[in-house]
């Protein structure tokens, strides 16, 4: 079989983009539950240098949807607006990237195989060929804030497991 940008990246994007937005409702949940302020959860780092909950479910757009609308321009650069600070928004966030990420089509995405690519933050370049910078930089990426959210809400007291990380495994049928 031949190797499928798409198939490498856009299946599991969804897969765990549909997680953390059951993720971001159990949080929301277990709020109400213990009469919490969003802002518990929302705010919650697990270190003073760390970044909070909130922008780690950001970044999962910005290194699933965010990285490939910066395969189409050739660039790409982090998003440094402040993230959705309500799990409301923070679920339209994950919602919308969904949406777009499931109308994308695969060959568009193969079709950026071998095409250049660069990183650009400030004074920092990085370049790369497409499939490098999705599977060694935004892939990476993507799952370091997936799994950074989940274990904020572990630290917090939710009771999750790894099924609600990993969320439905695609399986033949």
């Amino acid at each position: 079989m031949a190797f499928s940008l798409y198939e490498a990246t856009i299946p599991s994007y969804r897969q765990i983009l549909a997680s953390v937005g059951g993720l971001l409702g159990k949080a929301e949940a277990y709020c109400a539950e213990k009469k919490l302020a969003e802002d518990e959860i929302i705010q919650a780092r697990l270190a003073p240098d760390m970044l909070p909950f909130a922008y780690q479910v950001k970044s999962t757009a910005v290194h699933s949807l965010g990285a490939i609308e910066g395969l189409r321009k050739g660039v790409f650069s982090p998003d440094t607006t402040p993230p959705p600070q309500t799990f409301s928004a923070l679920r339209s966030k994950i919602a919308d990237t969904l949406a777009a990420l499931e109308s994308i089509d695969a060959a568009e995405i193969d079709a950026f195989l071998g095409r250049d690519m660069r990183f650009a933050f400030g004074d920092r370049q990085m370049n790369f060929t497409a499939e490098n910078f999705l599977l060694s930089f935004s892939q990476p990426n993507f799952y370091f804030h997936a799994t950074t959210a989940y274990g904020i809400l572990r630290w917090k007291g939710l009771p999750i497991g790894k099924r609600d990380f990993a969320g439905r495994v695609r399986i033949n049928t």
